[in-house]
């Protein structure tokens, strides 16, 4: 009796638990049934609101413009031929998903950049697989908690702390023209740009941010591989859109790796910002004046650990570790690929380098040593011209993102709604024949003065507009100038190849990722500089 009775309860709980599953089966069901009707029911809200945009030839109502945008030269082509269909704007679907206005004419981008920062948040379409590296920073916050720490971070980009940088960028550049040197001695005249311009742009980074002599130039660092591993890994998961979720990204082999070269970089800043507090309080606790400290300029993180907003309040240990962190991913790639493009651009151009070269070495006359002061920068109107002709034709960022919480209307009775993304294309703005003439031609004289006036104030924007610019353009630009002037100072340079590929009738393919490369790399052929020869001539 006992024994039947046994096996009935057995019977009657397995019986309980297939009744429970097959309810949990169908609460899930449920649930997917109903985020369904959800996703549909808001991907035709949108597709009516932003019926009043031109909306190019897609693969069905639902599956929209998914897969059609290409990080290719064939993608940038696909840019071009947009902008020459549709002059200002038109609308994109990335599945039922994502909903998208691509923006390419200075009237329709003003109003949405110029917008203010309190009604303006950074998506997490472009910018969330960066949240894991860059944290709660300046580039990825929004609201007050932006303007705030945007208050607090400017003073690091006085005129007064940049002059500072200068001999940085001086040394970090020399250090890359020794390496330069070097090669040519042992008979290699064809150099790929990007891997010796990221290397040096780290270095002179690691330098103005932390006081920190990384040698990463001449022998390899665990910081700087980690940063380059780090970089390379958030373009392989944009590719995939299955590693665009977290709970799926983090069990691949590329999540491990980005984790474990995430920690590294991350260590490394938290050791930096919390040992220089630590100096910081025990100077202040033996009278000492940090602020004062001849023997030592500050740095970027000295700058922003003792920044105070008007409450007294300064930034956490967190939050200066984000922005470093910051600091060091958005000004390496970016500097890197426009040094880079305008090296290439003046290879192609030999009249302009030439015109370039002059002008470093009228500056130089009479010194005893060839370094770039700076006084020394607004003194290069043409070489700054052919800097910003290179932002313009080959801008390191080709777009940026933003969402808005309110509709926002544009020209020609048209609504960006709450919302929606707004692509800001850079790269179609600076290559829209309404914009500019002949587009695709490196012409260094469009930034003339005289050829200026006129012009929108939104048909160039290497560095986006508004209150949320890039903060960091007068370092990027100050950097520019010094590596280009003395690049040009020691350096012939023409068109190369890579060796081991031969050459290549084809021309360059560009490559666009975090920022603007060349397929198979940037290949320049150099040739030194005789100063005492040239000054002859």
């Amino acid at each position: 009796m006992s024994l039947l009775r046994g096996i009935l309860s057995q019977v009657l709980s397995w019986t309980g638990l297939w009744q429970l599953m097959v309810l949990v089966g169908a609460g899930l069901g449920a649930v997917v049934s109903v985020l369904t009707v959800k996703l549909l029911v808001r991907h035709a809200w949108f597709t009516h609101r932003l019926s009043c945009f031109s909306k190019p030839h897609a693969h069905s109502w639902l599956l929209g413009h998914l897969g059609k945008m290409q990080s290719t030269e064939e993608g940038l082509l696909q840019v071009d031929d947009l902008v020459q269909m549709y002059t200002h704007s038109c609308s994109w679907f990335i599945g039922p998903f994502y909903h998208l206005v691509r923006l390419f004419h200075p009237d329709y981008i003003k109003p949405l950049l110029m917008a203010p920062a309190s009604i303006t948040v950074k998506d997490e379409l472009f910018y969330g697989h960066l949240r894991p590296w860059l944290g709660q920073s300046l580039l990825l916050i929004n609201g007050e908690e932006w303007s705030r720490r945007r208050r607090l971070l400017t003073p690091a980009f006085h005129f007064d702390i940049l002059k500072n940088y200068v001999n940085k960028f001086n040394t970090s550049t020399n250090t890359m023209h020794d390496k330069w040197h070097r090669l040519l001695a042992e008979g290699t005249s064809h150099v790929e740009l990007f891997d010796h311009v990221t290397l040096m742009t780290l270095d002179s980074l690691l330098k103005c941010a932390f006081s920190y002599n990384s040698n990463c130039q001449r022998s390899s660092s665990e910081y700087v591989t980690a940063i380059v591993e780090l970089s390379d890994l958030i373009i392989d998961r944009r590719k995939k859109i299955w590693h665009h979720w977290d709970f799926i990204y983090w069990k691949t082999q590329q999540g491990k790796q980005f984790k474990k070269a995430l920690s590294i970089v991350h260590r490394f800043t938290m050791e930096v910002v919390q040992k220089r507090r630590a100096l910081i309080s025990q100077q202040k606790k033996t009278g000492a004046d940090f602020t004062a400290a001849p023997q030592k300029k500050k740095d970027f993180v000295d700058i922003i650990l003792l920044s105070k907003d008007e409450h007294g309040r300064g930034l956490t240990d967190k939050e200066i570790q984000a922005d470093a962190n910051t600091f060091m991913f958005a000004g390496h790639d970016t500097t890197a690929s426009a040094i880079s493009w305008t090296l290439y651009n003046l290879a192609r151009h030999e009249d302009h380098q030439e015109n370039c070269r002059q002008e470093v070495m009228d500056l130089m006359q009479g010194r005893e040593t060839h370094a770039i002061q700076w006084e020394d920068l607004a003194n290069l109107p043409f070489t700054t011209m052919c800097i910003r002709e290179s932002l313009r034709l080959h801008s390191p960022v080709l777009a940026v993102t933003r969402k808005y919480t309110k509709d926002m209307d544009l020209p020609g009775n048209c609504t960006v709604p709450k919302g929606a993304i707004s692509l800001v294309s850079i790269y179609g703005t600076h290559h829209n024949p309404a914009v500019w003439t002949n587009p695709h031609e490196f012409d260094p004289l469009r930034f003339e003065p005289a050829n200026t006036e006129g012009r929108s104030s939104h048909a160039f924007i290497p560095f986006s507009s508004g209150p949320r610019n890039c903060i960091g353009q007068k370092f990027a630009l100050a950097e520019l100038r010094v590596v280009v002037a003395l690049t040009l100072l020691k350096f012939r340079l023409t068109p190369g190849s890579d060796p081991e590929m031969g050459s290549s009738s084809g021309g360059v393919r560009r490559l666009p990722q975090l920022v603007l490369r060349a397929e198979g790399g940037l290949w320049l052929q150099l040739e030194t500089i005789n100063m005492e020869e040239l000054q002859d001539e």
